[in-house]
């Protein structure tokens, strides 16, 4: 990610207020907080092997437990609508 510097310096007798609107000002118009912002959440792409390996393992849960069903040592959990 590149690195930009904002800089505001005050300038006679502008308050520190100002001063604070002037650098916030800077800020949005460069664009960072929007640009970090965006990339807080990002998730990696996953590899083809482990979204394959997730769904073996998916696959292999929904098996065994549609056994435990038919063999009567599980009971079937009613859909949520």
């Amino acid at each position: 990610m590149k690195s930009v510097n904002v800089e505001v310096t005050k300038s006679g007798t502008e308050n520190n207020a100002n001063t604070i609107r002037k650098f916030t000002k800077r800020v949005q118009e460069a664009g960072i907080l929007r640009r970090v912002r965006s990339l807080r959440y990002k998730d990696r792409n996953r590899s083809k092997y482990v979204v394959k390996k997730k769904t073996l393992s998916s696959i292999d849960r929904k098996a065994k437990i549609e056994a435990l069903i038919k063999l009567g040592k599980n009971v079937e959990k009613p859909r949520r609508r």
